[in-house]
């Protein structure tokens, strides 16, 4: 375009990955650049020969002739006698079937060794919100296999939904898990601040399960520049979005970690001396996390976009602002504490669309039954560490609760949705009678398990 021949000179400031440059407001008219339009940055010439550095930079504030960039890749090598083109559009990724099967780095570069995708379509960053007008209400489920998700709080398609969870716990091994059982016609991941053996491991993961083909993934490193990382979102669901219009696929997108995506905000902030909020975070904070959330949507004819995403709590703080912000704007949240989804803590706010109408419809009565009767372990089991008398039934409770975290809340644990329903009939039936589960009867005459199986253990002895 022509105001990409346009060189501005007059950098006032390098602070961090933000760069300042003067921009004259007289004369520019339709070449001024505008909000998150990119920038060519170019180191000024030494006479050296050698290849000249060069890095893209996105237009982030304009405040009157003095503009704002932050520079992709980091501004180490430019000085401020460096100059700024501006190229007139705002940054674009690839987004077709040729992705599928690759990796790419935080500013859509290829880190798998394969060429480029020069000649593919592409679709800019950061747009609108889908119309309400053209969503559809949720209806449809997705199957990941984990029963804790499944049987209990359903993962539902078009829903934005995270993992809470704190540092140490195995989160990105059950997002890689789900990535691999979901029954999604693509997944798109992004890695925010990955070390390389996480990043490894989603990617021997993938591999592994062969679904690579259906797989694409942007990852920033920990090494990379901060300021990538927030680039990483919009670009995993820029290409969901395209995807899921306009090929009809349902696509499930797995973010992790948010937390780092907001402290990368953070710091960006800081460099733009800009007041801090709460905790040192911006005042936009819900706003930018909201902006990435909304991008979930079931489009009206054509596929879905899912978004489950990874928030650690810093401490082990709900109230933290970033988780605290995300569940306002999200529809429930999966906790995962000391290896296990917590029942009690998770929450999944459109299970009751799909339960009973895409699932079996012994699905509600059970999962309300199960989830009533391990709270009553829980109370049995205070009674019991307070040396309290326990009852008969306080002693089905208690055989109840182990065969309930052993065979359902494990994350390691891999059930489909069905064969999950009856092994919580045959737990119930192992441990409780009939007339103590509280189910309706016809439920209970049609699956209460005639014949019980032996144990694996008095099996083998027999």
């Amino acid at each position: 375009m022509a105001h990409a021949l346009v060189r501005y000179r007059e950098v006032l400031e390098i602070v961090g990955d933000i760069l300042r440059v003067r921009v004259p407001v007289e004369g520019a008219g339709s070449l001024a650049p505008r909000l998150h339009d990119l920038g060519l940055v170019e180191a000024e010439e030494t006479g050296v020969q050698q290849t000249a550095h060069r890095a893209l930079g996105q237009v982030i504030q304009l405040d009157r002739d003095v503009v704002t960039l932050q520079v992709l890749g980091g501004t180490a090598g430019l000085s401020t006698g460096s100059s700024v083109r501006f190229l007139g559009h705002p940054m674009r990724t690839v987004a077709s079937q040729q992705v599928l099967g690759r990796i790419f780095r935080g500013t859509g570069e290829p880190m798998d060794g394969k060429a480029a995708l020069a000649d593919e379509s592409t679709v800019p960053l950061g747009g609108p919100s889908v119309n309400p007008m053209r969503r559809e209400l949720a209806s449809r489920v997705i199957r990941t296999d984990v029963p804790m998700i499944d049987l209990f709080n359903t993962l539902v398609e078009s829903q934005k939904i995270p993992i809470f969870s704190v540092s140490g716990e195995p989160y990105d091994q059950l997002l890689a898990r789900v990535g691999v059982q979901a029954d999604a016609d693509v997944v798109v991941f992004g890695g925010i601040g990955l070390i390389f053996d996480d990043f490894h491991m989603f990617k021997t993961a993938f591999e592994a399960a062969g679904v690579t083909a259906r797989t694409v993934m942007y990852v920033n490193l920990a090494s990379d520049p901060v300021v990538e990382r927030l680039l990483v979102p919009d670009m995993a669901l820029a290409v969901a979005e395209r995807i899921a219009h306009d090929e009809n696929k349902r696509v499930l997108v797995l973010l992790t970690d948010m937390t780092a995506f907001a402290d990368a905000l953070k710091e960006i902030a800081v460099a733009m001396d800009r007041v801090p909020s709460n905790r040192g975070y911006t005042g936009d904070l819900y706003s930018q996390l909201a902006r990435r959330y909304e991008k979930a949507c079931d489009y009206r004819g054509a596929g879905s976009v899912t978004l489950l995403t990874v928030t650690t709590m810093p401490g082990g703080d709900v109230t933290h602002p970033v988780p605290d912000n995300t569940g306002y704007i999200t529809e429930g949240q999966f906790y995962l504490h000391d290896g296990v989804l917590d029942p009690f803590g998770s929450l999944s706010r459109l299970k009751q669309l799909v339960i009973g109408k895409e699932t079996r419809e012994d699905h509600g009565q059970l999962m309300n039954a199960m989830i009533r009767l391990f709270a009553g372990a829980r109370d049995a089991q205070q009674k019991q560490a307070m040396a309290f008398e326990l009852s008969d039934f306080d002693h089905k409770l208690l055989r109840y609760g182990t065969l309930f975290k052993d065979r359902f809340m494990d994350v390691q644990v891999r059930l489909p949705l069905d064969e999950a329903l009856d092994l919580g009939w045959r737990t119930l039936a192992e441990c409780f009678d009939k007339d103590e589960v509280l189910i309706k009867q016809a439920l209970v005459d049609r699956f209460w398990p005639r014949k019980l199986a032996a144990p694996v253990g008095e099996a083998a002895e027999a």
